[in-house]
């Protein structure tokens, strides 16, 4: 039973390594703000005076601190490299959606039915950019066309505008994640470039970035949605110009959170205020 128990607490503080622990705690907190008891004179005495038979007390002890393993460079993989390549090489909108088209260093395009492009007036000088293809978008191959679509375009109408005149539309991934689960880290800087290539190529005035995952991929911020909306901010093109960006919510997510639409609501005020001051 002993050898047992010896084994199960063995197996606990190994885990408790692997979690990164460093530190052991005491059953109650420390008052690190509290002073030390003072030591009493023969105390003080002894500590002051190394022993003879202690030779490691003649020298201070100095602290070993804690390093962390250094973390090696991380490399281009080859299908980003590829997927750079591609992006710099198209020299057209339809040139760009040939090169998405063979790219072929993702698995979302083996889940996928259809690449959705974009849609909408590409010269029409304002640029709307989203998050990813949902099942609807899938199967027509069209970005925004499902509930959520709607509801933006009832939203923007409210201002004056439509796709077929006044914007054009598209996502950060060209493919729908498996489920509609959130992009992650590694596919949105996988098709960051041909994000990139997609704006030079369109040469809008001004972006409106469509939820969290558009605006901190384009702004190279961790501020969430609510922390960047309400305010323009400014996009690094590819030749380096600054290109102003809107931060606004997601309609999906404005369908989840109906009481977020006034907030919304007040960022489409704010665009159409400033369409207006620069015609």
């Amino acid at each position: 039973m002993e050898a047992d128990t010896h084994a199960a607490l063995i197996a606990a503080l190994r885990l408790q390594l692997d979690w990164g622990v460093d530190e052991a705690l005491a059953e109650l907190p420390l008052d690190r703000s509290a002073r030390a008891p003072a030591a009493t004179p023969g105390q003080a005495a002894a500590e002051a005076e190394p022993s003879p038979s202690d030779p490691d007390r003649s020298r201070p002890a100095t602290p070993t601190p804690l390093r962390r393993p250094a973390q090696p460079a991380r490399l281009p993989t080859p299908a980003a490299t590829r997927a750079a390549a591609l992006a710099a090489g198209a020299t057209s909108l339809a040139g760009l959606r040939e090169a998405m088209a063979a790219f072929d260093g993702s698995p979302l395009r083996e889940t996928a039915t259809n690449l959705v492009f974009a849609d909408g007036v590409p010269d029409s000088g304002l640029m709307l950019i989203g998050e990813a293809p949902g099942g609807d978008e899938d199967r027509l191959g069209r970005p925004f066309v499902g509930v959520s679509g709607r509801l933006l375009d009832r939203m923007l109408a409210s201002v004056g505008l439509n796709r077929d005149d006044n914007f054009y539309i598209t996502n950060i991934l060209p493919f729908r994640p498996p489920g509609n689960r959130t992009p992650t880290d590694a596919e949105i800087a996988l098709f960051l470039p041909f994000v990139l290539r997609h704006i030079a190529l369109a040469r809008p005035r001004r972006l409106v970035l469509l939820g969290g995952v558009a605006a901190k991929a384009l702004l190279r911020s961790r501020e969430g949605i609510t922390r960047l909306r309400g305010r323009w901010h400014q996009v690094t093109t590819e030749d380096e110009t600054p290109l102003p960006a809107l931060a606004t919510l997601h309609p999906a997510y404005l369908l989840r959170t109906p009481s977020a639409k006034r907030e919304a609501w007040s960022d489409l005020l704010l665009l159409r205020r400033t369409l207006d001051e620069h015609q």
